[in-house]
């Protein structure tokens, strides 16, 4: 059992960190606001994906059982006027964003939600809920004969509690023709049929032939999946409002408590600005990761803290391989020499602590979820658990990190094995909640890079080995030749009892 604080999350609504107590003790249910597919996702969008899922990891390795729900927002106006731009059908030009967000999943070892509704498979969920906010008087069909439902924000008295605004200070809602609104800022809940629009990308419902508004479809299918009310909601900051704001409003509206804590991450920059497809300076994680190894990239957007804003420079990304290959270059050292050293039934002393119990008295790993077998339980330095249960600290659980590969390293050169032992099995447990441990079959096999890190392997060996060869004959002139121009190259050469090992 830890010791020490209690999981805190900082609460956008309460505007301050409160310690996280879950509807249902031992599970968490999480709401994310997933990707409008017009076009394929940039880092900016995939840092949340990436919070999200160390947060997940961390919550199931402190004993919970999580539900994570991750939408798919698959008709839009900006997928129809792309799509319309393209030629091509909408539903085809959203199914192949989705499918580029999938590759961007797999690439940066992202673990899929539990499930991933998307929007056009809920319509009905969103009717039902559009005419519960009606019958309760905060909404109302527009009398312009355009088919349009409006939220009546004014209705609403808490109407901007989450972002902190008044409504006389609000800019006009612009997702629709305001002719048909009592107030410019009453929002879109049903949008109806427009000619111009192709005709697939509308549906029967009371009040006319038509769409969805975009806030609708995430109350709809967050109260499908996870009930009326539910844990965490959460999103990039820059959804906080309208879209937010929004969704909250109308789910109340409807008698729904929806999200009880809600947790925003900031976004990734470039040159000072916000990441945008709108700016033209979107980074598509696929081909990010052809320039800086993927688990590099996800340690980059994982490291600082979810609510700082991450600025993309080459010299970020260079600096987070730099740091994973240290780590790396710890556990292969470690395991090398522990497979020579300790016998198989050898269990070292965990002198550090675990996540907290929150249920069944069982750890993560000893519990057999979801058909997971057991195993030994993940230890953690106190730092670590410290650090992420203070508002999901990932500055400080990396720095926690780095002294335990520190102090494995110390561990390693004194030929302690039992220290070592203990600092890898912490090691691995932390990068486990970091989603970087090199050998999760996450990394293994990704597309052709795997192919190619094996033909490097085996030319860089093979070039060791002349060194070797070259060493044996004393030809010392020669070997240090070798060495030197792998230097060259970036190559560091340590010479170890286990044979000499290379690092980039």
């Amino acid at each position: 059992m830890m010791t020490g604080m209690a999981l805190s999350l900082y609460d956008t609504a309460r505007g301050a960190k409160t310690p996280f107590v879950p509807l249902v003790a031992g599970e968490v249910s999480i709401y994310c606001c997933g990707l409008t597919v017009q076009s394929a996702p940039h880092l900016g969008h995939i840092r949340k994906e990436v919070v999200f899922d160390v947060l997940r990891r961390w919550l199931e390795a402190s004993g919970y059982r999580v539900t994570l729900i991750s939408n798919i927002t698959d008709i839009d106006d900006k997928i129809l006027a792309k799509a319309s731009a393209a030629g091509v059908p909408w539903y085809a030009w959203a199914y192949a964003n989705e499918l580029e967000l999938h590759r961007a999943y797999a690439a940066l070892g992202l673990r899929p939600p539990t499930y991933e509704p998307r929007a056009t498979g809920h319509i009905p969920e969103m009717i039902e809920l559009i005419q519960q906010i009606i019958d309760k008087g905060h909404a109302y069909v527009a009398q312009d004969g355009s088919g349009d439902v409006y939220f009546d924000v004014r209705s609403w008295p808490s109407y901007g509690e989450l972002s902190g605004q008044r409504l006389d200070e609000m800019e006009p809602a612009l997702d629709a023709d305001p002719r048909g609104k009592r107030d410019p800022r009453d929002f879109a809940l049903w949008k109806g049929y427009k000619p111009s629009e192709p005709s697939t990308a509308s549906w029967t419902a009371p009040w006319g032939r038509g769409r969805p508004g975009w806030h609708i479809e995430c109350s709809a299918m967050a109260g499908k999946y996870l009930g009326d009310s539910f844990d965490i909601h959460g999103g990039g900051i820059d959804l906080k409002f309208p879209h937010h704001e929004n969704e909250l409003a109308q789910s109340r509206a409807a008698g729904r408590g929806f999200a009880r804590y809600w947790m925003h991450n900031a976004w990734v920059t470039a040159a000072g600005e916000k990441m945008s497809k709108s700016l033209g300076n979107g980074l598509a994680v696929t081909e990010v990761v052809k320039q800086w190894p993927a688990r590099a990239v996800r340690l980059y957007l994982a490291g600082p803290h979810y609510r700082s804003m991450v600025e993309f420079s080459d010299a970020a990304l260079d600096e987070a391989a730099v740091a994973l290959a240290r780590v790396d270059s710890f556990v292969t050292r470690a395991h090398d020499v522990l497979a020579d050293t300790l016998a198989p039934d050898d269990e070292p002393q965990a002198r550090s602590s675990r996540a907290t119990d929150h249920g069944d008295g069982a750890s993560p790993t000893e519990r057999e979820d979801a058909g997971a077998g057991a195993g030994p339980q993940p230890v953690f330095p106190p730092a670590f658990v410290e650090a992420l249960n203070d508002d999901l600290g990932t500055p400080a659980a990396l720095a926690a990190l780095h002294e335990t590969v520190r102090v494995g390293n110390k561990a390693l050169d004194a030929g302690d094995a039992m220290a070592t032992a203990v600092a890898l099995n912490q090691v691995e447990a932390m990068l486990d909640v970091f989603g970087l441990r090199a050998d999760d079959p996450a990394w293994v096999g990704q597309d052709s890079a795997s192919d190619l890190t094996e033909v490097v392997d085996g030319l860089v060996q093979a070039v060791l080995d002349q060194r070797a060869a070259a060493r044996q004959r004393k030809d010392y002139a020669a070997a240090d030749a070798i060495r030197d121009q792998l230097a060259t190259l970036g190559l560091t050469i340590e010479d170890t009892p286990q044979g000499p090992r290379w690092t980039r």
